[in-house]
């Protein structure tokens, strides 16, 4: 190993350390005095809860883990938004599981929280999986009720969801294990089954309160929406259970009972691990992310047997094509080659950004996956689309064109993992958020926007400095570097995997080991929803 090597692997595993550590203090949600409080009136937190649900010692993946993480500071911060979702095992059949944090303002919704809870019902309906809601809330976070209540992809949409997946038979099952108030009373009802826990448990559209301000009557909130009142008088609830754990077992229960569903048939065979050490990617992937590293390296660590058959693989070759088994999913990758290569002509071609002859293979490449029904991974290092009159001339926008329109057309199942940069149009050409990938996730290396800090910085302080010019300033060399400094520092804060991961504009931040994982709970859940439209391109031009 050279001194290149361990300068990069200190460096990743200073990062990953700082993942573990901000994730770590995630986990405690609201704060130990409020689990402790939670766990003196006989309840379990969300994760406990969730813990006991899913299988012991089986693999799970966290959604949306450092969603709202630096947001909402002047509200006391939202950790996690409030709601904690995982993909996981329930007697052996994948399930995602939704459980309100109470110790994040009582479980209230903030905006971030809508926003998730929605990304956890996406994520069922696009591979059919059963639902579990764990229901602990005191409902829409009042302070910001104009953020949440009336538009599209605000909190109602939750409830229309729930009405579309009982209608595309997606098991949905609810526990009421705390408050359930309002608005929100209307999701464990509108889910196939529902169960309450006695004395904890509470489903009402009005509480006490609010019911002797409105019409005068004087009443418990026990009375008025306990346990012993939806399952004995109202019929609202199917189960009555004694406490969190009772719950979760009859949860469990249920679940066992549920049949088996019809594959989308994606090939699999027995696993194999890579032959090369993954342990390894730490010191390949660059400490600076201008610097060049071969992505073969990172993808012969990922795959089975590290064996890759490269597709098209003397042609567009800052863009590396062709096919692979990840934990015995047979899949088709797409990855930035982040190395300057020499094509046959003798040109030079820049590392990490997309050129016209690697847009056209990789749309072949993506036609040929849906053509098999092979799940498509991307592998982000992407500076964006080579520019320049040559390229210009060349046709680069008809080429890119042609890329983003296979990857919004395609029927497969996409994966995309951020593993360095993902700027401008690249993100878009190789699957970003907006192209439905069916999980999209972040190394602690990624950086998301539009274009590098450094060139950013650059082109704003200038703008900035002819501003400040025009109205009379003096703009010195020292004023410039300040100006640069200053704007670079926003820019850097908002170009992090962090920043991107609270907005939930990727779905989490994983260490690279647990990539394969991902993609391969990823395919499984894929597997339960045949495809149901065939591939067509559309209009394109040649």
């Amino acid at each position: 190993m050279d001194l290149n090597f361990n300068k990069n692997e200190d460096h990743n595993k200073l990062l990953l350390s700082e993942l573990k550590q901000k994730f770590a203090k995630v986990k405690l949600g609201g704060g130990e005095k409020r689990i402790e409080k939670l766990h003196a009136e006989g309840k379990m937190t969300a994760r406990e809860r969730i813990a006991y649900l899913l299988d012991e010692n089986s693999k799970s993946i966290e959604i949306g883990g450092f969603v709202g993480d630096g947001m909402y500071k002047e509200h006391g911060g939202c950790p996690s938004g409030g709601v904690v979702i995982k993909i996981g095992y329930i007697k052996g059949k994948q399930c995602i599981v939704v459980a309100n944090d109470a110790t994040v303002k009582a479980g209230a919704w903030f905006p971030i929280t809508g926003k998730k809870n929605l990304r956890a019902q996406e994520i069922a309906m696009e591979n059919k999986l059963p639902i579990i809601y764990l229901v602990d809330s005191a409902g829409v976070y009042l302070p910001l009720q104009d953020e949440i209540f009336p538009d599209k992809e605000h909190f109602g949409r939750i409830f229309r969801n729930n009405a579309q997946m009982s209608s595309m038979g997606i098991t949905q099952i609810a526990a009421v294990m705390g408050s359930c108030v309002a608005g929100g009373a209307y999701l464990p009802i509108m889910s196939d089954e529902a169960l309450i826990v006695d004395k904890t448990g509470s489903i009402f559209l009005a509480g006490s309160y609010l019911v002797k301000a409105a019409i005068g009557e004087t009443i418990d909130n026990e009375t008025l929406g306990g346990a012993t009142t939806h399952c004995e008088i109202s019929g609202v609830t199917d189960y009555k259970a004694k406490d969190d754990k009772d719950a979760l077992d009859k949860i469990k229960n249920i679940v066992d009972k549920i049949g088996d569903f019809e594959k989308a048939g994606y090939s699999r065979i027995k696993a194999e691990k890579p032959l090369l050490n993954p342990n390894e990617i730490y010191g390949i992937l660059p400490k600076a992310r201008n610097e060049q590293y071969d992505m073969m390296e990172i993808i012969n660590r990922l795959v089975d047997n590290s064996e890759f058959e490269a597709y098209k693989d003397g042609y567009g070759q800052t863009l590396i094509t062709g096919y692979a088994r990840i934990d015995g999913w047979a899949v088709g990758i797409v990855a930035n080659q982040r190395k300057v290569v020499k094509t046959k002509k003798g040109e030079m071609q820049f590392g990490g950004v997309i050129y016209s002859d690697s847009a056209d293979k990789a749309t072949r490449f993506i036609a040929n996956c849906n053509q098999k029904k092979i799940p498509l991974v991307f592998l982000q290092d992407v500076t964006g689309f080579m520019v320049g009159s040559k390229s210009e001339h060349g046709g680069i926008i008809k080429d890119g064109a042609k890329m983003v329109n296979a990857v919004s057309n395609s029927v497969v199942p996409k994966f995309t993992v951020i593993v360095g940069n993902s700027y401008g149009a690249g993100n878009y050409a190789m699957c970003g958020k907006a192209y439905d990938p069916r999980l999209i996730f972040a190394w602690p290396s990624a950086e998301l926007a539009v274009m590098g800090g450094t060139q950013a910085a650059k082109v704003l302080a200038q703008i900035e400095a002819s501003s400040l010019k025009a109205k009379g300033e003096i703009i010195d060399e020292a004023k410039e570097n300040e100006l640069f400094n200053k704007i670079k520092a926003r820019y850097d804060e908002q170009t992090s995997p962090y920043y991107a991961a609270s907005r939930l504009w990727t779905d989490a931040i994983v260490d690279p080991l647990d990539t394969r994982t991902w993609i391969s709970m990823g395919i499984e859940a894929a597997n339960h929803a045949p495809i149901q439209k065939p591939f067509n391109l559309g209009v394109i031009q040649v």
